[in-house]
């Protein structure tokens, strides 16, 4: 069992029960950004280059998550770690991670933060705890997720020492592109 860990006001622990499930819901899962991650792709002499590219947009954006309330719900259902950040009774944020245990690897598919409560290290808490669970269940790799768009995302998983490890195109059921960042334990 993981042990509660107090940062500023709230604590990361694990799940209490499916009644917290819909507070997790009712987070403002969208974000706003100025940048994206362009990809541009051409074939050469039986060669294929794929590249990567910051663009900063014309005006901010708001981007809604590329998961649906449903497919959250359904996707929760596999879940292995799932851990949430709270003050007293109120849900401020939740990450989600799956095990391949053939692999030793943990894939975490959501890491939200509700609106409000940004820019206060709860995601950094949420993930330092996901990586303490996973090194505790002999995972040695972390895996993370997240669209081109989302670019203060991406910014966040780099700053936590993730680099970038590959892509899928059309990999949301919005067809967008999704990256894939990874660390080693």
């Amino acid at each position: 069992m993981m042990t509660s860990r107090k940062r500023s006001q709230f604590v990361v622990r694990q799940l209490r029960d499916e009644k917290e499930l819909k507070p997790c819901l009712e987070l403002d899962h969208s974000y706003v950004t100025d940048y994206v991650w362009q990809m541009d792709a051409r074939e050469e002499n039986e060669e294929l280059f794929i590249r990567f590219r910051t663009v900063r947009l014309p005006r901010s954006m708001v981007v809604e998550y590329p998961r649906d309330q449903q497919t959250l719900l359904q996707s929760w259902q596999t879940r292995d770690c799932f851990l949430v950040a709270a003050a007293d009774e109120i849900i401020l944020g939740y990450i989600n991670m799956r095990v391949d245990s053939t692999q030793s690897k943990g894939w975490i598919h959501d890491l939200v933060v509700g609106e409000p409560f940004r820019r206060r290290h709860i995601g950094r808490a949420l993930l330092e705890q996901a990586s303490r669970w996973a090194y505790l269940h002999h995972i040695q790799h972390l895996s993370i997720e997240m669209q081109t768009k989302n670019y203060p995302g991406i910014q966040f998983a780099q700053g936590q020492g993730f680099t970038f490890c590959g892509f899928n195109d059309h990999y949301y059921t919005n067809q967008d592109i999704a990256l894939f960042f990874g660390k080693n334990l």
